[in-house]
């Protein structure tokens, strides 16, 4: 996971001030979200954490409160790395200039991306769902950022006219992707896992196939309106 130094500083969080501190700092957000990828939060030791960037458990209590608090960090700068991939996606001019089936496979492949840099921290998330709904929050309104991002560039790509129900249609069709990927981090049900490249290709094809779906049958919807009982 990329972190920006500048990045660190949060709440709960001791902001490191030396170059050498800031790189064990560095060294234990990064080590975390690796762990967490075979790991769940409760199962993440911090003594085992420290043992893997040559920390102390005093240096790392010397930074974050608590271990809730690093974990706060570990979402806040998820969600941050998911906020600038779509800024990227959102300005692209190669996206811009695309077709529809160009710009669901760009637009598939930076949310798999995201998904997969992140995969043990939206995991563990996920599973704190129930006792602590509040983890997931950042991750859904950034999915919900995305669609909305993503349905301006889609509907430029779907032609004129009957926005409501080709806007509805890309809406559906991203709860898809996004219900495919979680899935498959929370569950990995098969056939295809997260990391699978086949995933990221029938996404962008699944999204695709909706929308021109979508598309086709807008005609055949007005020409059955309008044909005599």
């Amino acid at each position: 996971m990329q972190v920006p130094f500048e990045d660190v500083d949060f709440p709960g969080v001791t902001r490191s001030r030396q170059k050498r501190s800031q790189q064990t700092t560095l060294a234990l957000l990064r080590a975390g979200a690796e762990l967490l990828r075979t790991h769940t939060l409760a199962e993440l030791s911090i003594e085992v954490l420290c043992r893997r960037v040559g920390a102390t458990v005093g240096a790392f209590y010397s930074r974050f409160e608590s271990k809730e608090a690093y974990f706060n960090l570990l979402i806040e700068l998820a969600a941050r790395d998911g906020k600038r991939a779509l800024a990227e996606m959102a300005g692209t001019r190669r996206e811009k200039d695309a077709d529809l089936a160009a710009r669901c496979r760009l637009l598939v492949h930076g949310i798999t991306g995201w998904i997969r840099r992140h995969e043990g921290i939206l995991r563990a998330a996920l599973q704190h769902g129930d006792t602590k709904p509040d983890k997931w929050t950042p991750f859904k309104a950034l999915a919900g950022a995305a669609t909305e991002a993503a349905t301006l560039l889609l509907l430029a790509a779907m032609g004129r006219g009957r926005k409501a129900a080709k806007t509805r249609t890309i809406a559906f069709g991203f709860q898809v992707v996004f219900g495919t990927l979680v899935n498959a981090i929370l569950n990995d049900p098969g056939p295809l896992s997260i990391a699978d490249p086949e995933m990221e290709a029938r996404l962008g094809l699944c999204l695709l196939h909706l929308l021109q779906a979508e598309m086709k049958t807008a005609p055949e919807r007005r020409k059955t309106q309008t044909v005599p009982r």
